[in-house]
């Protein structure tokens, strides 16, 4: 059995209603009181591998939490490619498209970008690979649609309720696997 702990990263300093999915934000001036927190959480845990998505703010609460030395990233672990629309508020896209994507945002693709479903199956080989290899605790510093996405490969809930269920930033998602 190997078990999986997601750290989702702390709170950013983008506008709300901002699409940043892949783009590298900067976080919140709290960022010292909230990587403290997890660093607590994590206390005295002690884990096979570390893995991080490469965008800064997973990659910066793994340092700040002490693993800036045996940190693994990898492209995986990137939360949703919003395309076009980075760093574009939903407010002021224009796109057609935009309405395709709320009508059905599990299978249809912001423009230029990836699907949820997409996503989820990106996460999927990441898993799939963990579970091939021999390790036991693993530690993984990720975003929200990336631990719904593994949530979802766990069982612990599925694509339609998925969003209900979205890990604060800062929090853990803790998953087992066979």
């Amino acid at each position: 059995m190997t078990e999986i702990w997601f750290i989702r990263h702390t709170s950013v300093d983008v506008p709300k209603g901002t699409c940043y999915g892949r783009s590298d934000v900067p976080l919140q001036s709290t960022f010292p009181q909230e990587s403290a927190k997890v660093r607590q959480l994590l206390l005295g845990e002690t884990f096979d591998e570390v893995w991080s998505s490469p965008l800064s703010r997973c990659t910066r609460l793994a340092s700040a939490c002490g693993y800036e030395t045996v940190v693994q990233t990898d492209d995986r672990l990137l939360e949703l490619d919003f395309g076009a629309w980075e760093m574009k508020r939903f407010d002021d896209i224009t796109d057609v498209q935009l309405q395709r994507w709320f009508d059905d945002w599990l299978n249809v693709s912001p423009t230029g970008g990836e699907s949820f479903r997409q996503q989820c199956q990106r996460v999927a080989r990441f898993l799939d690979d963990l579970r091939r290899r021999d390790v036991h605790r693993v530690l993984v510093f990720a975003h929200g649609g990336v631990l719904l996405a593994a949530g979802i490969y766990a069982g612990l809930y599925t694509f339609e309720n998925a969003f209900s269920k979205l890990t604060p930033y800062g929090g853990l998602l803790s998953i087992g696997l066979p």
